[in-house]
Protein backbone atom coordinates (compact mmCIF):
# COMPACT_ATOMS: atom_id res chain seq x y z
CA UNK A 1 0.00 0.00 0.00
CA UNK A 2 1.37 3.39 -1.00
CA UNK A 3 0.06 6.88 -0.38
CA UNK A 4 -0.56 9.71 -2.82
CA UNK A 5 -1.39 13.36 -2.27
CA UNK A 6 -4.03 14.80 -4.60
CA UNK A 7 -3.80 18.53 -5.16
CA UNK A 8 -5.73 18.73 -8.43
CA UNK A 9 -8.13 21.72 -8.61
CA UNK A 10 -11.71 20.50 -8.50
CA UNK A 11 -15.35 21.44 -8.04
CA UNK A 12 -18.52 19.53 -7.20
CA UNK A 13 -21.71 20.57 -9.01
CA UNK A 14 -24.60 20.09 -6.61
CA UNK A 15 -28.18 21.36 -6.57
CA UNK A 16 -31.63 21.47 -5.08
CA UNK A 17 -32.68 18.07 -6.38
CA UNK A 18 -33.14 15.89 -9.43
CA UNK A 19 -34.27 17.98 -12.39
CA UNK A 20 -32.66 21.25 -11.28
CA UNK A 21 -30.15 21.10 -14.14
CA UNK A 22 -27.00 19.56 -12.63
CA UNK A 23 -26.23 17.39 -15.65
CA UNK A 24 -26.90 20.23 -18.10
CA UNK A 25 -24.65 22.60 -16.15
CA UNK A 26 -21.96 19.94 -15.69
CA UNK A 27 -21.87 19.10 -19.41
CA UNK A 28 -21.86 22.79 -20.33
CA UNK A 29 -18.89 23.46 -18.04
CA UNK A 30 -17.02 20.35 -19.22
CA UNK A 31 -17.48 21.44 -22.83
CA UNK A 32 -16.34 24.99 -22.08
CA UNK A 33 -13.26 23.73 -20.22
CA UNK A 34 -12.48 21.33 -23.05
CA UNK A 35 -12.69 24.19 -25.56
CA UNK A 36 -10.17 26.04 -23.40
CA UNK A 37 -7.82 23.06 -23.85
CA UNK A 38 -8.00 22.14 -20.17
CA UNK A 39 -6.99 18.60 -19.23
CA UNK A 40 -10.26 17.83 -17.48
CA UNK A 41 -11.68 14.69 -15.89
CA UNK A 42 -15.20 14.02 -14.65
CA UNK A 43 -16.93 12.10 -11.88
CA UNK A 44 -20.48 11.35 -10.72
CA UNK A 45 -21.51 11.00 -7.09
CA UNK A 46 -23.62 7.95 -6.34
CA UNK A 47 -24.37 4.77 -8.29
CA UNK A 48 -25.75 6.34 -11.49
CA UNK A 49 -24.46 4.96 -14.81
CA UNK A 50 -26.12 7.35 -17.23
CA UNK A 51 -24.75 10.78 -16.36
CA UNK A 52 -21.12 9.57 -16.72
CA UNK A 53 -21.95 8.60 -20.32
CA UNK A 54 -22.69 12.25 -21.03
CA UNK A 55 -19.51 13.38 -19.30
CA UNK A 56 -17.53 10.88 -21.35
CA UNK A 57 -19.02 12.07 -24.62
CA UNK A 58 -17.85 15.60 -23.78
CA UNK A 59 -14.31 14.94 -22.58
CA UNK A 60 -13.50 11.83 -24.63
CA UNK A 61 -12.38 9.73 -21.66
CA UNK A 62 -14.37 7.64 -19.19
CA UNK A 63 -16.12 9.39 -16.30
CA UNK A 64 -15.99 7.66 -12.93
CA UNK A 65 -18.35 7.14 -10.00
CA UNK A 66 -17.65 8.29 -6.44
CA UNK A 67 -20.00 6.53 -4.03
CA UNK A 68 -19.32 6.62 -0.29
CA UNK A 69 -21.81 3.83 0.45
CA UNK A 70 -20.36 1.46 -2.13
CA UNK A 71 -16.67 2.24 -1.62
CA UNK A 72 -16.38 4.09 1.71
CA UNK A 73 -14.77 7.49 2.23
CA UNK A 74 -11.24 6.14 1.84
CA UNK A 75 -12.25 4.24 -1.29
CA UNK A 76 -13.72 7.40 -2.80
CA UNK A 77 -10.51 9.30 -2.03
CA UNK A 78 -8.48 6.51 -3.63
CA UNK A 79 -10.53 6.53 -6.84
CA UNK A 80 -10.49 10.33 -7.03
CA UNK A 81 -6.73 10.44 -6.50
CA UNK A 82 -6.06 7.67 -9.03
CA UNK A 83 -8.17 9.23 -11.77
CA UNK A 84 -7.71 12.97 -11.18
CA UNK A 85 -3.98 13.08 -10.51
CA UNK A 86 -2.12 15.25 -13.00
CA UNK A 87 -5.27 16.83 -14.47
CA UNK A 88 -5.85 20.56 -14.77
CA UNK A 89 -9.26 20.27 -13.13
CA UNK A 90 -11.76 17.63 -11.98
CA UNK A 91 -15.51 18.26 -12.27
CA UNK A 92 -17.73 16.12 -10.03
CA UNK A 93 -21.50 15.99 -10.54
CA UNK A 94 -23.63 15.40 -7.47
CA UNK A 95 -26.61 13.07 -7.20
CA UNK A 96 -30.20 14.11 -6.42
CA UNK A 97 -30.29 17.05 -4.00
CA UNK A 98 -27.26 18.34 -2.17
CA UNK A 99 -28.08 16.58 1.12
CA UNK A 100 -29.83 13.47 -0.24
CA UNK A 101 -28.25 10.18 0.79
CA UNK A 102 -30.02 7.43 2.69
CA UNK A 103 -33.08 8.36 4.69
CA UNK A 104 -34.24 11.67 6.13
CA UNK A 105 -32.23 11.80 9.35
CA UNK A 106 -28.88 12.93 7.91
CA UNK A 107 -26.98 13.66 4.73
CA UNK A 108 -24.99 10.43 5.02
CA UNK A 109 -23.70 9.23 1.61
CA UNK A 110 -24.84 12.46 -0.07
CA UNK A 111 -23.00 14.61 -2.60
CA UNK A 112 -22.36 17.07 0.23
CA UNK A 113 -20.60 14.35 2.24
CA UNK A 114 -18.42 13.59 -0.78
CA UNK A 115 -17.45 17.26 -0.99
CA UNK A 116 -16.63 17.37 2.72
CA UNK A 117 -14.68 14.10 2.63
CA UNK A 118 -12.52 15.28 -0.27
CA UNK A 119 -12.24 18.98 0.54
CA UNK A 120 -13.94 19.91 -2.73
CA UNK A 121 -15.68 23.30 -3.22
CA UNK A 122 -19.34 22.98 -4.18
CA UNK A 123 -21.08 24.98 -6.91
CA UNK A 124 -24.81 25.12 -6.13
CA UNK A 125 -27.26 24.91 -9.06
CA UNK A 126 -30.69 26.49 -8.61
CA UNK A 127 -33.48 26.54 -11.18
CA UNK A 128 -34.64 30.17 -11.24
CA UNK A 129 -37.65 29.73 -13.50
CA UNK A 130 -40.84 31.22 -12.05
CA UNK A 131 -39.23 32.48 -8.85
CA UNK A 132 -38.74 35.86 -7.24
CA UNK A 133 -37.84 36.26 -3.55
CA UNK A 134 -38.53 32.52 -3.15
CA UNK A 135 -35.20 31.91 -4.84
CA UNK A 136 -33.51 33.63 -1.90
CA UNK A 137 -35.43 31.48 0.56
CA UNK A 138 -34.34 28.38 -1.32
CA UNK A 139 -30.67 29.39 -1.36
CA UNK A 140 -30.84 30.37 2.31
CA UNK A 141 -32.33 27.05 3.31
CA UNK A 142 -29.71 24.97 1.55
CA UNK A 143 -26.71 27.05 2.61
CA UNK A 144 -27.73 27.06 6.26
CA UNK A 145 -29.10 23.54 6.67
CA UNK A 146 -25.85 21.66 7.34
CA UNK A 147 -22.11 22.13 7.10
CA UNK A 148 -21.11 22.38 3.44
CA UNK A 149 -18.42 23.70 1.11
CA UNK A 150 -20.60 25.85 -1.18
CA UNK A 151 -18.60 28.72 -2.65
CA UNK A 152 -20.79 29.82 -5.56
CA UNK A 153 -24.16 29.56 -7.27
CA UNK A 154 -25.12 29.00 -10.92
CA UNK A 155 -28.68 29.82 -11.97
CA UNK A 156 -30.29 27.43 -14.42
CA UNK A 157 -33.34 28.28 -16.52
CA UNK A 158 -32.64 31.96 -15.98
CA UNK A 159 -33.28 34.69 -18.55
CA UNK A 160 -30.62 37.21 -19.48
CA UNK A 161 -32.91 40.05 -18.44
CA UNK A 162 -33.54 38.73 -14.92
CA UNK A 163 -30.00 37.56 -14.22
CA UNK A 164 -28.59 40.89 -12.89
CA UNK A 165 -31.47 41.15 -10.43
CA UNK A 166 -31.00 37.60 -9.15
CA UNK A 167 -27.22 37.98 -8.93
CA UNK A 168 -27.42 41.21 -6.96
CA UNK A 169 -30.00 39.79 -4.55
CA UNK A 170 -28.12 36.55 -3.85
CA UNK A 171 -24.72 38.19 -3.39
CA UNK A 172 -26.23 40.90 -1.16
CA UNK A 173 -27.80 38.34 1.16
CA UNK A 174 -25.27 35.50 1.19
CA UNK A 175 -21.50 35.05 1.30
CA UNK A 176 -21.33 33.29 -2.07
CA UNK A 177 -20.52 34.29 -5.63
CA UNK A 178 -23.07 33.97 -8.43
CA UNK A 179 -20.93 32.68 -11.29
CA UNK A 180 -23.49 33.05 -14.04
CA UNK A 181 -26.50 31.43 -15.59
CA UNK A 182 -27.76 29.12 -18.30
CA UNK A 183 -31.01 30.11 -20.05
CA UNK A 184 -33.51 27.53 -21.18
CA UNK A 185 -32.08 26.12 -24.41
CA UNK A 186 -34.73 24.05 -26.17
CA UNK A 187 -32.28 23.15 -28.93
CA UNK A 188 -29.89 21.62 -26.38
CA UNK A 189 -32.30 19.71 -24.13
CA UNK A 190 -31.25 16.38 -22.60
CA UNK A 191 -34.44 14.32 -22.46
CA UNK A 192 -35.51 11.93 -19.72
CA UNK A 193 -37.01 8.44 -19.51
CA UNK A 194 -38.09 5.96 -16.85
CA UNK A 195 -34.61 5.19 -15.51
CA UNK A 196 -33.45 8.80 -15.69
CA UNK A 197 -31.80 10.45 -18.64
CA UNK A 198 -31.82 8.79 -22.02
CA UNK A 199 -28.32 7.42 -22.58
CA UNK A 200 -25.83 9.53 -24.48
CA UNK A 201 -25.89 7.15 -27.42
CA UNK A 202 -29.63 7.66 -27.92
CA UNK A 203 -29.80 11.45 -28.21
CA UNK A 204 -29.86 12.64 -31.79
CA UNK A 205 -27.40 15.43 -32.50
CA UNK A 206 -25.74 15.12 -29.10
CA UNK A 207 -22.42 16.58 -30.21
CA UNK A 208 -24.19 19.69 -31.51
CA UNK A 209 -26.19 20.04 -28.30
CA UNK A 210 -23.09 19.76 -26.17
CA UNK A 211 -21.33 22.35 -28.28
CA UNK A 212 -24.28 24.74 -27.82
CA UNK A 213 -24.13 24.23 -24.07
CA UNK A 214 -20.40 24.86 -23.97
CA UNK A 215 -20.70 28.03 -26.03
CA UNK A 216 -23.47 29.27 -23.76
CA UNK A 217 -21.43 28.58 -20.63
CA UNK A 218 -18.51 30.51 -22.09
CA UNK A 219 -20.84 33.47 -22.67
CA UNK A 220 -22.81 33.54 -19.43
CA UNK A 221 -20.71 31.77 -16.77
CA UNK A 222 -17.53 33.26 -15.30
CA UNK A 223 -15.17 30.39 -16.13
CA UNK A 224 -12.12 32.23 -14.77
CA UNK A 225 -13.81 32.65 -11.38
CA UNK A 226 -14.86 29.01 -11.47
CA UNK A 227 -11.23 27.99 -12.04
CA UNK A 228 -10.18 30.14 -9.10
CA UNK A 229 -12.74 28.39 -6.89
CA UNK A 230 -11.54 24.98 -8.08
CA UNK A 231 -8.06 26.02 -6.95
CA UNK A 232 -9.37 26.31 -3.37
CA UNK A 233 -9.78 22.50 -3.17
CA UNK A 234 -7.91 21.09 -0.20
CA UNK A 235 -5.10 18.60 -0.93
CA UNK A 236 -5.65 15.20 0.66
CA UNK A 237 -3.71 11.97 1.06
CA UNK A 238 -5.14 8.73 -0.30
CA UNK A 239 -4.11 5.11 0.06
CA UNK A 240 -3.22 3.46 -3.26
CA UNK A 241 -3.37 -0.35 -3.08
CA UNK A 242 -0.73 -2.39 -4.84
CA UNK A 243 -2.57 -4.82 -7.12
CA UNK A 244 -0.66 -7.62 -8.79
CA UNK A 245 -1.89 -9.73 -11.75
CA UNK A 246 -3.38 -13.06 -10.68
CA UNK A 247 -1.35 -14.95 -13.31
CA UNK A 248 1.73 -14.67 -15.50
CA UNK A 249 -0.36 -14.67 -18.66
CA UNK A 250 -3.12 -12.38 -19.90
CA UNK A 251 -6.71 -13.60 -20.32
CA UNK A 252 -9.64 -12.11 -22.24
CA UNK A 253 -12.91 -11.25 -20.52
CA UNK A 254 -15.80 -10.58 -22.90
CA UNK A 255 -18.29 -7.85 -21.92
CA UNK A 256 -21.63 -7.18 -23.63
CA UNK A 257 -21.84 -3.56 -24.68
CA UNK A 258 -24.53 -1.87 -26.77
CA UNK A 259 -27.76 0.08 -26.21
CA UNK A 260 -29.27 -2.84 -24.29
CA UNK A 261 -26.24 -3.51 -22.05
CA UNK A 262 -24.27 -0.39 -21.19
CA UNK A 263 -24.35 0.09 -17.40
CA UNK A 264 -20.82 -0.46 -16.15
CA UNK A 265 -18.51 1.10 -13.57
CA UNK A 266 -15.33 1.95 -15.44
CA UNK A 267 -13.29 1.36 -12.29
CA UNK A 268 -14.51 -2.27 -12.27
CA UNK A 269 -12.93 -2.77 -15.69
CA UNK A 270 -9.78 -1.00 -14.56
CA UNK A 271 -9.43 -3.27 -11.54
CA UNK A 272 -9.88 -6.41 -13.67
CA UNK A 273 -7.29 -5.10 -16.12
CA UNK A 274 -4.79 -4.61 -13.31
CA UNK A 275 -5.42 -8.21 -12.33
CA UNK A 276 -4.48 -9.37 -15.84
CA UNK A 277 -7.73 -9.21 -17.82
CA UNK A 278 -8.08 -7.80 -21.30
CA UNK A 279 -11.65 -6.59 -21.89
CA UNK A 280 -13.21 -7.32 -25.29
CA UNK A 281 -16.66 -5.90 -26.02
CA UNK A 282 -19.36 -7.51 -28.14
CA UNK A 283 -22.96 -6.64 -28.99
CA UNK A 284 -25.85 -9.02 -28.32
CA UNK A 285 -28.14 -6.57 -30.17
CA UNK A 286 -26.08 -7.24 -33.30
CA UNK A 287 -26.32 -10.99 -32.57
CA UNK A 288 -22.57 -11.18 -32.07
CA UNK A 289 -21.38 -14.36 -30.31
CA UNK A 290 -19.19 -14.36 -27.22
CA UNK A 291 -15.74 -13.50 -28.68
CA UNK A 292 -13.58 -16.46 -29.53
CA UNK A 293 -10.89 -17.02 -26.96
CA UNK A 294 -12.79 -15.36 -24.10
CA UNK A 295 -12.08 -16.84 -20.69
CA UNK A 296 -14.79 -14.96 -18.82
CA UNK A 297 -18.08 -13.22 -19.57
CA UNK A 298 -19.70 -10.08 -18.13
CA UNK A 299 -23.28 -9.11 -18.95
CA UNK A 300 -24.00 -5.65 -17.52
CA UNK A 301 -27.22 -3.83 -16.90
CA UNK A 302 -28.96 -1.51 -19.31
CA UNK A 303 -32.22 -1.41 -21.22
CA UNK A 304 -32.99 -4.94 -22.49
CA UNK A 305 -36.70 -4.16 -22.01
CA UNK A 306 -36.43 -1.52 -24.76
CA UNK A 307 -35.04 -4.02 -27.29
CA UNK A 308 -36.94 -7.23 -26.62
CA UNK A 309 -37.84 -8.13 -30.20
CA UNK A 310 -34.22 -7.77 -31.33
CA UNK A 311 -32.87 -9.70 -28.32
CA UNK A 312 -35.38 -12.51 -28.81
CA UNK A 313 -33.86 -13.06 -32.28
CA UNK A 314 -30.22 -13.17 -31.14
CA UNK A 315 -29.74 -16.87 -31.84
CA UNK A 316 -25.96 -16.71 -32.31
CA UNK A 317 -25.44 -14.75 -29.10
CA UNK A 318 -27.74 -16.94 -27.05
CA UNK A 319 -26.20 -20.16 -28.37
CA UNK A 320 -22.68 -18.93 -27.66
CA UNK A 321 -23.63 -17.94 -24.10
CA UNK A 322 -25.20 -21.36 -23.53
CA UNK A 323 -22.00 -23.05 -24.76
CA UNK A 324 -19.86 -20.79 -22.60
CA UNK A 325 -21.89 -21.56 -19.46
CA UNK A 326 -21.90 -25.30 -20.12
CA UNK A 327 -18.15 -25.27 -20.70
CA UNK A 328 -17.57 -23.77 -17.25
CA UNK A 329 -16.66 -20.23 -18.30
CA UNK A 330 -17.01 -17.78 -15.37
CA UNK A 331 -20.06 -15.56 -15.92
CA UNK A 332 -20.99 -12.38 -14.04
CA UNK A 333 -24.38 -10.86 -14.92
CA UNK A 334 -26.13 -7.86 -13.39
CA UNK A 335 -29.70 -6.58 -13.68
CA UNK A 336 -30.39 -6.40 -17.44
CA UNK A 337 -27.71 -9.02 -18.07
CA UNK A 338 -29.33 -11.25 -15.43
CA UNK A 339 -32.70 -10.80 -17.16
CA UNK A 340 -31.14 -11.79 -20.49
CA UNK A 341 -29.73 -15.01 -19.00
CA UNK A 342 -33.23 -16.10 -17.94
CA UNK A 343 -35.86 -17.90 -19.95
CA UNK A 344 -37.90 -14.87 -20.98
CA UNK A 345 -38.86 -11.24 -20.37
CA UNK A 346 -42.52 -10.21 -20.34
CA UNK A 347 -43.62 -6.69 -21.24
CA UNK A 348 -47.09 -5.34 -22.08
CA UNK A 349 -48.53 -8.84 -22.05
CA UNK A 350 -45.98 -10.19 -24.55
CA UNK A 351 -43.33 -12.75 -23.63
CA UNK A 352 -39.95 -12.74 -25.38
CA UNK A 353 -37.51 -15.64 -25.23
CA UNK A 354 -34.03 -14.90 -23.88
CA UNK A 355 -30.85 -16.97 -23.40
CA UNK A 356 -32.50 -19.56 -21.15
CA UNK A 357 -29.42 -20.58 -19.15
CA UNK A 358 -31.19 -19.59 -15.91
CA UNK A 359 -34.68 -20.72 -14.88
CA UNK A 360 -36.14 -17.34 -14.03
CA UNK A 361 -38.67 -15.42 -16.08
CA UNK A 362 -38.56 -11.62 -15.80
CA UNK A 363 -41.59 -9.38 -16.02
CA UNK A 364 -41.76 -5.59 -16.33
CA UNK A 365 -43.77 -3.80 -13.62
CA UNK A 366 -45.02 -0.25 -13.11
CA UNK A 367 -42.83 0.54 -10.11
CA UNK A 368 -39.30 0.30 -8.81
CA UNK A 369 -38.63 -3.11 -7.28
CA UNK A 370 -36.35 -3.54 -4.21
CA UNK A 371 -34.78 -0.15 -4.99
CA UNK A 372 -31.79 1.12 -3.04
CA UNK A 373 -28.48 0.42 -1.31
CA UNK A 374 -27.83 -2.91 0.40
CA UNK A 375 -25.05 -5.09 1.76
CA UNK A 376 -24.76 -8.55 0.21
CA UNK A 377 -23.41 -11.47 2.28
CA UNK A 378 -22.71 -14.85 0.72
CA UNK A 379 -24.58 -17.87 2.02
CA UNK A 380 -22.25 -20.27 0.19
CA UNK A 381 -18.86 -20.31 -1.52
CA UNK A 382 -19.02 -19.07 -5.12
CA UNK A 383 -16.81 -17.75 -7.91
CA UNK A 384 -16.80 -14.24 -6.38
CA UNK A 385 -16.26 -14.95 -2.70
CA UNK A 386 -16.40 -17.39 0.17
CA UNK A 387 -19.35 -17.96 2.46
CA UNK A 388 -19.78 -15.07 4.89
CA UNK A 389 -17.95 -12.47 2.79
CA UNK A 390 -19.76 -9.23 1.92
CA UNK A 391 -19.93 -6.50 -0.69
CA UNK A 392 -22.06 -3.36 -1.07
CA UNK A 393 -24.60 -3.06 -3.89
CA UNK A 394 -27.34 -0.92 -5.39
CA UNK A 395 -30.58 -1.95 -7.12
CA UNK A 396 -32.61 0.13 -9.59
CA UNK A 397 -35.04 -1.75 -11.81
CA UNK A 398 -38.69 -1.89 -12.80
CA UNK A 399 -38.77 -5.62 -13.47
CA UNK A 400 -38.89 -8.69 -11.25
CA UNK A 401 -37.96 -12.31 -11.80
CA UNK A 402 -39.64 -15.54 -10.80
CA UNK A 403 -36.18 -16.75 -9.66
CA UNK A 404 -34.11 -13.97 -8.06
CA UNK A 405 -31.67 -16.38 -6.42
CA UNK A 406 -31.13 -17.49 -2.84
CA UNK A 407 -27.35 -17.50 -2.47
CA UNK A 408 -26.81 -14.06 -0.86
CA UNK A 409 -28.55 -12.23 1.95
CA UNK A 410 -29.28 -8.59 1.05
CA UNK A 411 -29.66 -6.24 4.02
CA UNK A 412 -30.73 -2.59 3.94
CA UNK A 413 -29.53 -0.04 6.46
CA UNK A 414 -32.99 -0.31 8.04
CA UNK A 415 -32.34 -3.99 8.72
CA UNK A 416 -34.85 -5.24 6.14
CA UNK A 417 -33.61 -8.49 4.59
CA UNK A 418 -34.15 -10.37 1.37
CA UNK A 419 -32.33 -13.00 -0.64
CA UNK A 420 -30.88 -12.70 -4.13
CA UNK A 421 -28.14 -13.78 -6.55
CA UNK A 422 -27.81 -17.05 -8.40
CA UNK A 423 -24.30 -18.17 -7.42
CA UNK A 424 -23.85 -21.72 -8.62
CA UNK A 425 -20.89 -23.42 -10.25
CA UNK A 426 -19.44 -20.78 -12.62
CA UNK A 427 -22.26 -18.18 -12.46
CA UNK A 428 -22.77 -15.05 -10.38
CA UNK A 429 -26.00 -13.40 -11.55
CA UNK A 430 -28.71 -11.21 -10.08
CA UNK A 431 -30.33 -7.80 -10.02
CA UNK A 432 -27.83 -6.03 -7.70
CA UNK A 433 -25.09 -3.88 -9.21
CA UNK A 434 -21.81 -4.23 -7.30
CA UNK A 435 -18.74 -2.00 -7.25
CA UNK A 436 -15.62 -4.16 -7.04
CA UNK A 437 -13.77 -1.52 -5.01
CA UNK A 438 -16.27 -2.21 -2.22
CA UNK A 439 -14.44 -5.53 -1.77
CA UNK A 440 -11.60 -6.07 -4.28
CA UNK A 441 -11.40 -9.72 -3.24
CA UNK A 442 -14.47 -10.29 -5.43
CA UNK A 443 -12.49 -9.02 -8.42
CA UNK A 444 -9.49 -11.19 -7.49
CA UNK A 445 -11.59 -14.35 -7.26
CA UNK A 446 -13.40 -13.64 -10.54
CA UNK A 447 -10.09 -12.91 -12.28
CA UNK A 448 -8.56 -16.10 -10.89
CA UNK A 449 -11.55 -18.13 -12.06
CA UNK A 450 -11.15 -16.67 -15.57
CA UNK A 451 -7.40 -17.31 -15.57
CA UNK A 452 -7.94 -20.88 -14.37
CA UNK A 453 -10.56 -21.49 -17.05
CA UNK A 454 -8.08 -20.13 -19.60
CA UNK A 455 -5.28 -22.32 -18.32
CA UNK A 456 -2.97 -19.41 -17.43
CA UNK A 457 -3.24 -19.51 -13.63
Amino acid sequence: MSRRILNTPRILITGTGSGCGKTTVTCALLQALKERKKNVCAFKCGPDYIDPMFHSRVIGIPSRNLDIFLCGKEGVKTLLAENAGGRDIAVIEGAMGMYDGIGFDSDEYSANRTALATGTPEIFVVNAKGKGASLLAEVSGYLGFMKNTVKAVILNGCSEGMYPTYKKAVERNFDVKVLGFLPRLSEAGLESRHLGLITAGEIEGLERKLKILGEQAEKTVDIEELLDIAGLAEPFEAEIPEIEPVSDGKFTVAAAFDKAFCFYYEDNFDLLKRLGAEIEFFSPLKDEPVPEGAKGLILGGGYPEEHLEELSRTERTRSSIERAVKSGMPVWAECGGFMYLGKSIEKDGMEYLMAGVLDGKAKMTERLVRFGYKTLTARRDNIMCKEGQSIKCHEFHYSDSSENGEDFDAVRKSGMKSRCIVAKDNIFAGYPHIHLWSNPEFAVRFARACAAYGGVL
